[in-house]
């Protein structure tokens, strides 16, 4: 991997983002052998974050974390990431309990019903990056530019080619266009795609603590009055340290603040109806406003959108990040396909494929999610029975449990071949 310093270039393929979905995307295509430029508007090089790792990791946990599943395993697998990720830092997670705060109704998830050796695993962002990071390096043809800020982006040329201006005076021309950039993405901004988008009227309180009682490699949710509250495992040698997702009303938030640490400990073991015992000590908490989002098309002539630049859904399932390496997983197969027949794989024929492949699946799972959240709102007492009767009734039929598990560990459905379990 090497650093341009040009006033002026052209690449095959430019991806604007260097965050985990972007870096996945450029190691899925770098087998093609076209040239591959990611520009990262953060000012760190890759080298920065893997020798930073070991001192982060014993500093403590990063607060954002995802639960990656099989099918985002397999892909890191694939990139020549996961074995980094394995030895640098991940949770097993073996089951799965979510429960009516306001109600009786509870169902439990296991692997070993299903046969399986686990749900998923709990990884820490920081830690899937880096792993990706070292993967890219591998790959001669992938150039990834820090610190970089786009001005314009010009419409396609009769070639399907767009040229992006960038605020050192540069111009870079390129026949296919990704935009990675998440949720605020400057790419669809400026090249008119239109996304729809509404506020969830949440805000989500991200943290690490440590309970008194071990965490049983389970990932445990609880829907509450406000809004839901998760607490997801982490690979620490106690056993009972954990990352927690709490999202509930923004005044709510604001009071869950403004607390001490031991005043909000107390409020977290009470809301999570101390399944865990007390809530012993947390880190320094972050919040951040919860957004619905998706893009009224994925793709234009030379144009696609993947992960948070496409879509955001509420994080009440875990969900975010595995919908944008399917992304990275549907795209590169389109390319890549494309590429080996000698299509022209920058062309809207093609990357409609890709759109078709994904955008549907995408709004399903967020028209899921929300359906979900307003299923646990503030409702009705001879609402709420049926809710909890309805979640009683789910955890003892079997099929149902292992269909709706299934899915969510991308083990079932059009999965795409990079995310796809091979046949054993």
């Amino acid at each position: 991997m090497s650093t341009a310093q040009t006033a002026r270039e052209s690449v095959d393929i430019l991806i604007v983002g260097g965050g985990m979905v972007g870096v996945a995307l450029a190691c899925a295509l770098a087998p093609t052998g076209l040239s591959i430029r990611i520009l990262e508007q953060r000012d760190e090089q890759p080298e920065q974050l893997i020798n930073a790792l070991p001192a982060l990791s014993e500093q403590g946990f990063d607060p954002r974390v995802s639960a990656l599943t099989c099918a985002s395993q397999q892909l890191m697998t694939h990139l020549g990431a996961w074995s980094a990720i394995k030895h640098s830092r991940a949770c097993v997670y073996t089951d799965m309990t979510v429960w009516d705060g306001t109600g009786r109704g509870e169902i439990h998830f296991s692997a070993d019903e299903l046969h399986e050796p686990c749900l998923g695993h709990i990884v820490e962002n920081r830690v899937t990056l880096a792993a990706l990071y070292g993967a890219m390096q591998q790959a001669d043809n992938v150039i990834f530019e820090p610190g970089v800020r786009i001005e314009t982006i010009t419409p396609p040329n009769p070639l399907g080619e767009r040229e992006l201006h960038l605020a050192d005076g540069r111009a870079i021309q390129t026949r296919l266009l990704v935009a990675a950039d998440g949720a605020q993405s400057r790419v669809r901004s400026l090249t008119g795609m239109g996304a729809t988008e509404w506020d969830y009227g949440h805000h989500a309180i991200v943290t690490t603590i440590e309970t008194e009682a071990p965490h049983q490699d389970t990932c445990w949710q609880r829907f509450t009055e406000d809004g839901p509250l998760a607490l997801l495992p982490l690979a620490h040698p106690n056993g009972r340290t954990l990352s927690i997702v709490w999202s509930t009303s923004p005044a709510h938030a604001r009071e869950l603040m403004a607390l001490d640490d031991d005043a909000f400990c107390g409020a977290l073991g009470k809301a999570f109806e101390h399944r865990l015992g007390a809530i012993l000590r947390t880190d320094k908490r972050h919040v951040h406003p919860l957004r619905q989002r998706h893009a009224q098309r994925y793709v234009q002539p030379g144009l696609a959108l993947v992960g948070d630049a496409a879509h955001t859904i509420h994080p009440l399932a875990g969900q975010g990040v595995n919908l944008g390496f399917l992304d990275v997983a549907a795209l590169a197969e389109v390319v890549l396909d494309a590429h080996e027949r000698g299509d022209a794989w920058w062309s809207e024929r093609v990357l409609r494929r890709y759109q078709r492949m994904r955008r549907a699946d995408n709004l399903q799972t967020a028209a899921a999610m929300e359906g979900f959240r307003r299923l646990f709102d503030d409702l009705p007492a001879p609402l709420r029975l049926l809710r909890s009767s309805g979640m009683s009734l789910v955890d003892r039929m079997a099929p149902v449990k292992q269909h709706l598990v299934l899915m969510a560990m991308g083990l079932r459905g059009e999965v795409p071949r990079l995310a796809r379990r091979p046949l054993s």
